[in-house]
């Protein structure tokens, strides 16, 4: 269930909110009428805890503007004066129920839940699916008769699952009706609490998973999903197997010697006198020269 509290005393307001916070409820605030105004108008909520007399946009108006919108939230409204005309008058533009200032908590929690039974179809206080049973009044959860504890987060999934009777319910609307305006909706939180509810719970599954829509549990009195087991076929058609192809032996290479070319002929040991010049001969010292002859007497002269 999803609350707005629209009180322009903060310590009030917080008060309240931490309260109903407490009961597992998801709570917005707001301090002022202009901004309360806009939330109640813009967000759906089951019920709306309006002080009257607000900074900004009157109470009255916030009242009467949401009943002409024609939604299902439910207006709890708050004021110091107490008397039968103020309550009466507040009536009339539309509240669904009156709390004069000041109230004890117990008081505002059931009339807050009651007024929250109003705004969707009614549900019985105690929701009942094969072997789970979910009491919102004690806010506990019993499988085969072993209780689960759960986190408010967790039972607040499982009771809107519940609630819905078979129908599917997307991971926005779960944002939207367990978590508050302060989370961010693209978080994960939704699919992680979904895992650790489905833990919990255990086997067999409780919660089924519909592709691209959201979550759904079955109806009262319809079958629960099968979980997928390991042992089912894959495909009705028997696989023969294939012999394996045997492979060419191996054979090692054969390795042919190199061609050897012809030994050079070694020289022979005795040189050839043919090959040695003679030394002295013409052919190593060329053409001799002769020196001309000189008489003496050609000195004398």
């Amino acid at each position: 269930m999803r609350v707005l509290v629209v009180e322009d005393e903060r310590t009030l307001a917080d008060a309240i909110a931490r309260g109903l916070r407490r009961e597992g409820l998801a709570v917005d605030v707001s301090y002022d009428g202009s901004n309360g105004h806009e939330m109640a108008l813009v967000t759906r909520y089951d019920v709306v805890v309006l002080d009257r007399d607000l900074p900004g946009v009157h109470g009255d108006r916030i009242c009467a503007d949401l009943v002409k919108s024609g939604a299902l939230t439910r207006v709890l409204m708050l004021t110091a004066s107490g008397t039968v005309a103020d309550r009466v008058e507040g009536l009339q533009l539309g509240a669904d129920d009156y709390l004069p200032k000041p109230f004890a908590f117990d008081e505002l929690v059931a009339r807050v839940r009651a007024l929250g039974r109003r705004a969707t179809p009614a549900a019985p206080p105690v929701l009942v699916v094969a072997d789970v049973v979910l009491d919102q009044t004690q806010r506990t959860v019993t499988r085969a008769g072993e209780a689960v504890d759960l986190t408010r987060k967790e039972f607040g999934i499982l009771e809107e699952l519940l609630k819905a009777r078979g129908g599917v319910v997307s991971s926005e609307e779960l944002l939207e009706r367990v978590w508050d305006a302060n989370t961010d909706p693209f978080t994960t939180t939704v699919r992680v609490t979904m895992m650790t509810l489905r833990k919990k719970l255990g086997d067999p599954p409780l919660i089924e998973t519909v592709v691209g829509v959201g979550y759904r549990v079955p109806a009262p009195g319809s079958p629960l999903p099968t979980a997928p087991t390991s042992s089912a076929p894959i495909s009705a058609v028997p696989i023969s197997p294939v012999p394996p192809t045997p492979l060419p032996p191996l054979s090692a290479p054969v390795l042919s010697p190199p061609a050897l070319s012809p030994p050079a002929p070694s020289p022979s040991s005795e040189p050839s006198t043919e090959d040695v010049p003679i030394v002295g001969s013409a052919a190593l010292t060329g053409p001799t020269l002769e020196a001309p002859f000189v008489s003496p007497d050609a000195d004398s002269r």
